[in-house]
């Protein structure tokens, strides 16, 4: 079976919208799915993969996109 791979946009939302958001998108997920979330919001980069981490799930990897926008991999528990 191949895992899915979601991508989220989130931009224009601020905390904690972006990690109930994300959270909520995951518990949809099955266990190994990819989420890509997308964020503009400078304190969801750091607040989102933190509490993503803090309920079990793994984050792959983080890119900036460009100056405002970064791009949060992650894989659901």
């Amino acid at each position: 079976m191949v895992n899915e791979a979601i991508e989220l946009d989130l931009k224009g939302e601020v905390c904690p919208l972006t990690f109930v958001k994300t959270k909520l998108h995951l518990e949809g997920l099955e266990s190994g799915d990819h989420l890509t979330v997308i964020f503009d919001s400078r304190s969801a980069i750091s607040s989102v993969p933190k509490s993503v981490k803090s309920e079990g799930h793994t984050i792959i990897g983080i890119d900036q996109e460009d100056a405002g926008t970064w791009k949060v991999h992650i894989e659901k528990a």
